[in-house]
């Protein structure tokens, strides 16, 4: 059975995926792994490759799940980015970005979700 974060972390990622669906950018690969860790979403904004972390906050009393990507975080999601490249030489020609998807509140269709472009 799957701890209850990591299945709220799969529904996160799943809507986060149909709300970037719906907004016409092409999934070439979720859950990407590597030894040092994953990316949640790579996927194709016309020809810009984007590399996507997505984040999940029932409340925000806190902050918001944006702001919960350190620095150390940021650095993994880029060298795991660099890792995926070396491995799939063919995207080597799009231009690339790093966006956020985050989720406040229930995760359903009625969640509030920000899309953050270009955060890094």
């Amino acid at each position: 059975m799957m701890d209850k974060h990591l299945l709220k972390g799969e529904l996160a990622e799943r809507l986060a995926l149909e709300y970037l669906q719906n907004r016409s950018l092409k999934l070439i690969a979720n859950n990407w792994r590597y030894p040092r860790g994953e990316i949640d979403l790579i996927m194709l904004d016309q020809k810009t490759l984007v590399f996507i972390e997505v984040r999940y906050r029932k409340q925000t009393t806190w902050g918001l799940p944006s702001e919960t990507i350190i620095l150390a975080k940021r650095h993994k999601i880029i060298m795991a980015a660099q890792l995926f490249l070396q491995k799939n030489k063919q995207w080597l020609i799009n231009p690339c970005r790093f966006d956020v998807i985050s989720i406040t509140g229930n995760i359903s269709k009625q969640s509030d979700i920000q899309w953050l472009t270009n955060v890094f």
